[in-house]
């Protein structure tokens, strides 16, 4: 089977983009659906600061073709302030919050605080809790997660490690699940530099992987996004 790619950027409704990625004029009520024309897939992060409602989401599906994906980072409240201690109650209503995307729900993104060094059975106590058919991946900050306890917990429960890259840290590049996940951040890539990105993902055994792109006003990751993509071919 060929290896599903999405591609696409942290966030879509940012009126700093008019005029460089959507129209000068375009209305932010159909911006998810001009977005949804360039990319198959978005990552939203609001959900790290505020549960959504099914109510205020449902429309969004509305917008978006069959095939598109919703990636959602998990609220603040697990990763950040609880740092995974006692964390089933909230676990489950944010899960709750995002059941209705079904098909159309991509990978959950876990991104640790960088001053959270690695507590490995910390970690395993978490991933014990998230169900079986969660495509889960998490991000880790502090360098003292990047050896292979963590991996192999990883693999045990079949997370992938996010592979991010930027100015300050860059993840290894190691697989831990069939499927993975690139949060591409900094915010000077070259075509030469999105051509390698493009080859490494292409020479992996992943069934699919996610990758995005880095949010700021001058919607560099909308560009970076679509010469990936051509890379990728």
């Amino acid at each position: 089977m060929a290896m599903r790619v999405d591609v696409g950027t942290s966030g879509f409704s940012y009126t700093a983009w008019r005029g460089r990625f959507y129209p000068k004029k375009h209305p932010s009520d159909g911006m998810l659906a001009f977005y949804a024309g360039h990319f198959g897939a978005v990552e939203i992060n609001s959900t790290y600061y505020r549960l959504p409602t099914p109510r205020a989401l449902a429309p969004w599906l509305l917008e978006v073709p069959r095939g598109f994906r919703f990636s959602f980072k998990a609220p603040g409240q697990i990763t950040h302030m609880r740092r995974l201690l006692r964390c089933r109650a909230p676990l489950n209503r944010f899960l709750k919050a995002i059941e209705g995307f079904q098909r159309q729900k991509g990978p959950v993104l876990f991104q640790l605080p960088p001053n959270f060094k690695a507590d490995v059975p910390r970690l395993e106590a978490f991933l014990a809790l998230l169900p079986p058919k969660l495509l889960a991946t998490f991000e880790f900050r502090h360098p003292s997660w990047f050896d292979d306890a963590t991996y192999e917990c990883l693999k045990t429960h079949q997370v992938a490690l996010c592979i991010a890259d930027s100015e300050t840290l860059a993840t290894p590049r190691v697989a831990t699940a069939p499927w993975g996940y690139l949060r591409l951040r900094r915010e000077d890539y070259t075509a030469r530099q999105l051509s390698a990105w493009a080859r490494w993902v292409k020479g992996q055994r992943f069934r699919h992987v996610s990758v995005f792109f880095k949010h700021e006003d001058q919607a560099r990751g909308t560009r970076f996004a679509k010469t990936f993509l051509r890379c990728i071919g």
